[in-house]
């Protein structure tokens, strides 16, 4: 299905669904880039929408690496598995519920993403941070001002370093009846940064 190491899996291979978010594909690879991931890592995806991170994520750290997926919706975690079946990914657990809750009990993790939270996104960085291994690096996707204003206030008064904040405005073309056109998607944040 998608033969290449590096990232970018054009969002149309994706299975959808209308209420289900994606990360956009120019946003995902630079998530991506910005995890700096490496074969045998444990990854989390938090708030795993349509699962294009986790699927990402797990073709990065190879069969020897895994992902947990985490979402509070029950749909999101349906379509994460179709998607990890259809790119044939064996190495994604799915975890259905409260980040918040569900955090607490997971293994310690190398990277973590933080994306789709329905507005839990500081508190979920606040308890990432004790489940971060030394030098693990967490990624956060934010569209949100007041999330990012909470998320950088919470990330100064922990234990991070090399915080680096990313705003992505991409344009995709569009054909129409007299030619192309650019037509601009929502402005993302990514926030990354390394536990010290």
């Amino acid at each position: 299905m998608w033969n290449f190491k590096t990232p970018g899996i054009p969002d149309e291979l994706f299975e959808r669904t209308e209420k289900v978010p994606i990360t956009k594909e120019e946003v995902r690879v630079i998530q991506i880039s910005k995890a700096r991931l490496q074969p045998n890592q444990i990854v989390y995806d938090i708030g795993c929408g349509s699962g294009s991170i986790s699927i990402e994520a797990a073709i990065q750290v190879e069969s020897s690496g895994k992902i947990l997926a985490i979402d509070y919706d029950e749909n999101a975690i349906e379509l994460t598995k179709k998607n990890a079946e259809k790119f044939q990914i064996e190495n994604i657990s799915y975890i259905l519920g409260n980040a918040k809750e569900k955090i607490i009990d997971l293994e310690p993790a190398d990277t973590i993403f933080v994306g789709g939270t329905g507005g839990d996104t500081a508190k979920i960085v606040e308890l990432s941070q004790s489940k971060l291994k030394s030098g693990g690096r967490i990624v956060i996707g934010i569209i949100q001002i007041e999330t990012l204003y909470a998320v950088l206030q919470i990330l100064e008064k922990l234990d991070f370093e090399s915080i680096d904040i990313t705003q992505v405005t991409i344009s995709k073309s569009r054909k129409t009846s007299t030619g192309t056109m650019m037509l601009a998607r929502n402005p993302v944040t990514i926030i990354s940064a390394t536990k010290s």
